[in-house]
């Protein structure tokens, strides 16, 4: 693997900027257990997590204009957006693959299936937050 990997960037068709993590800074209550393995998630799927433990995560979800019925129990920043909630990996890095005009991506609420909860079995939507507010599907899992 890492002689492939050698090669391809000696080749050029990979760059040293390509190798690096992702930084995304998540803001969550220390009380809170599942932010803490959403976070693992995230680590694991190549992000690297700055955590800053706050009980103000109101004056945070308003700046990053997340209403209530967007919210969830923490919020990430990546790259200008941002990711509130339990957010699967794959999507938050097709965001950044994409780079879609966006403020982010949300799953409101806490679904039992979503990474950092994973216990299966409830379906649940990712949404994309338009800078004006609206939101879209962005992905449905099945749970």
């Amino acid at each position: 693997m890492y002689k492939s990997l050698l090669l391809a960037l000696l080749a050029g068709t990979v760059s040293f900027s390509a190798l690096a993590a992702e930084q995304m800074t998540v803001y969550k209550s220390q009380y809170c257990g599942c932010c803490k393995t959403w976070i693992k998630h995230m680590e694991e799927n190549g992000f690297e997590v700055k955590v800053v433990e706050t009980e103000q995560l109101d004056p945070i979800k308003q700046q990053y204009g997340i209403t209530p019925q967007l919210a969830s129990c923490h919020t990430g920043v990546v790259n200008g957006y941002v990711v509130e909630g339990h957010v699967p990996a794959a999507d938050v890095q097709k965001l950044l693959k994409e780079k879609p005009a966006i403020r982010g991506l949300t799953i409101p609420g806490m679904p039992q299936s979503a990474p950092g909860m994973d216990i299966p079995g409830q379906p649940y939507q990712v949404l994309s937050i338009s800078d004006e507010g609206a939101t879209r599907v962005w992905s449905s899992y099945s749970g």
